[in-house]
């Protein structure tokens, strides 16, 4: 953790490892509830956003969700922990280090609206959900002390995380015991949330940086920053940066100062806002402000505060190229822009890093899947992509002459150490093949007929193994049978698997010290 400017968010954390409550009362003080009309007046004097990426004001969602809670009853605040994103850790390392000013932002809020109980989402089994555990115990116990943290009912619930995990209607879906994946239509949290009940639904830095404006008044929160974009943020940095960190600055600061302190290489460009982010040249660095506002001027969007340099030491192309197939990997897999074209443009981009690609086949893959998908997570992607085929345009021009640019590709940009998901293949027994073509018929995204009528197959992921089971079942001649690829064969249907395959910081699936092609992680090699 570091820091620029005055300590706010960060406060104490010089000293202890954790802010347990009596060390943060002695910093902060008791949280006194405050009226609805009071907050919102605050959160719009200040212009308060939603820190999450999208930046939604925060004054507009306390009031929707009192107006729904106003016609039907009961409501929820809902904290966002669930950052999915490989690349950011603020909101772990608040959860973590500050715990009690997120849950004296949320239960504020829950105060003023009336609301049956505060829930905290946060990635299970990770510290940070150890620590909020602790954090609402010992609120717990201080309350039978006659303390007044307690309040509302405080509730932790660890999801399974992934990429889309931090995803609003993924996440009241994962809270409310379903598949954490978005729904196919949207859903405003405000409306119907947690248990179908209006919801406040925010980030966590959000809630902490609302305890603080209540502690301060909008005065005295306004001393840092900028005029339009008052206090502080919290920003990751890591990729090529010398020292990966968490850092507090004001609002206006230049990204070149940020980059400094982490003694960051630029090298071919700078990705802000995370993996739906997209990328800076060195020349537009050099002169960007750190705020929503410097950021759009620049041609990119602050979004949840990532910022990661490339550095002088890797293939700026083929970091893409593994952050394109993750993206592909950790889709829901329930529309075909993200099971389909997702895979295509990872595809697409690898045969660039191969040289043996085109700029025109990617745009191809990529205006296929924008603007169709059940969520946002295919124009995430898209912007991604095509940001990186601007950043990169003299590096693709290499690789395309020369079949490379000449550097290795190191692994800089972040990516979660995971078990992979299952993978499947389709085998034939070519002695019973008669080329009936059912196969590509029930599955024609995997299975491809040549001229006369046979099939070949691509690898299959996961969530498509129902449907491959089903064609295995079809097969007039029974020639079909699926195997797992990184678990050990079989014949029918899937098995356990064995040792799990692990994405490793260098973006290659490895099994027992054996690489495996890096395509087959989201299903588009070759059986």
């Amino acid at each position: 953790m570091l820091r620029m400017g005055p300590a706010r968010l960060t406060a104490g954390l010089d000293h202890c490892r954790r802010l347990d409550l009596p060390a943060h009362r002695t910093l902060h003080g008791v949280m006194e509830p405050r009226e609805l009309g009071e907050l919102i007046s605050y959160a719009n004097e200040v212009d308060m956003r939603g820190r999450g990426g999208a930046a939604f004001p925060f004054a507009r969602k306390l009031r929707a969700v009192a107006d729904a809670a106003r016609s039907g009853g009961e409501c929820v605040v809902l904290v966002n922990g669930a950052e999915g994103e490989p690349a950011s850790s603020k909101d772990a390392m608040l959860l973590t280090r500050n715990p009690h000013l997120v849950l004296d932002g949320a239960v504020l809020a829950a105060e003023a609206l009336g609301a049956r109980e505060v829930v905290v989402a946060t990635a299970g089994g990770e510290v940070a959900e150890a620590s909020v555990t602790a954090a609402v115990n010992e609120r717990r116990a201080a309350n039978v002390s006659g303390g007044a943290e307690s309040r509302v009912p405080i509730r932790v619930v660890g999801i399974k995380e992934r990429f889309i995990s931090g995803e609003g209607g993924a996440l009241v879906k994962a809270v409310n015991g379903e598949e954490g994946i978005p729904p196919g239509r949207k859903k405003r949290a405000a409306t119907s949330g947690v248990d179908g009940l209006p919801t406040l639904l925010s980030n966590t830095e959000t809630y902490a940086q609302f305890a603080l404006l209540a502690e301060y008044g909008p005065e005295k929160y306004a001393e840092v920053g900028t005029a339009k974009e008052p206090g502080t943020i919290l920003l990751t940095v890591s990729g090529g940066a010398a020292h990966g960190a968490v850092i507090e600055a004001p609002t206006g600061t230049y990204l070149s100062d940020v980059l400094g302190l982490c003694e960051a290489e630029i090298g071919d460009g700078v990705l802000i806002g995370g993996y739906h982010g997209a990328w800076l040249s060195a020349d537009v660095v050099e002169t960007a402000v750190i705020s929503r506002e410097g950021m759009k001027q620049a041609g990119a969007t602050l979004g949840a505060g990532i910022i990661v340099p490339l550095g002088e030491s890797t293939c700026a192309l083929g970091e893409a190229a593994r952050v394109a197939a993750f993206l592909a990997a950790e889709s829901a897999g329930q529309c075909g822009p993200c099971r389909l074209g997702l895979p295509d443009i990872a595809k697409a981009m690898y045969a660039l890093v191969e040289g043996t690609g085109s700029i025109d086949a990617v745009r191809r893959c990529v205006r296929g899947v924008e603007r169709r998908g059940a969520c946002f997570h295919p124009d995430g992607t898209a912007k991604f992509v095509l940001s990186a085929l601007d950043a990169f345009e003299v590096e693709i021009a290499q690789h395309l002459e020369q079949g490379s640019c000449g550097r290795p590709v190191r692994g800089v940009l972040p990516m979660p150490e995971r078990e992979a998901e299952p993978e499947y293949r389709l085998e034939v027994d070519w002695s019973r093949c008669q080329g009936h073509g059912l196969c590509a018929h029930l599955l024609p995204e995997f299975v491809d007929l040549d001229d006369y009528g046979f099939p070949s197959f691509r690898q299959i992921p996961g969530f498509m193994a129902k449907e491959a089971r089903r064609a295995v079942d079809m097969c007039p001649a029974l020639a079909l049978r699926l195997a797992q690829t990184n678990g050990g064969d079989h014949g029918g249907g899937p098995k356990p698997a064995g040792r799990p395959l692990r994405l490793v910081k260098d973006g290659v699936m490895k099994k027992a010290g054996e690489s495996v092609p890096r395509l087959t992680r989201v299903g588009i090699a070759r059986a």
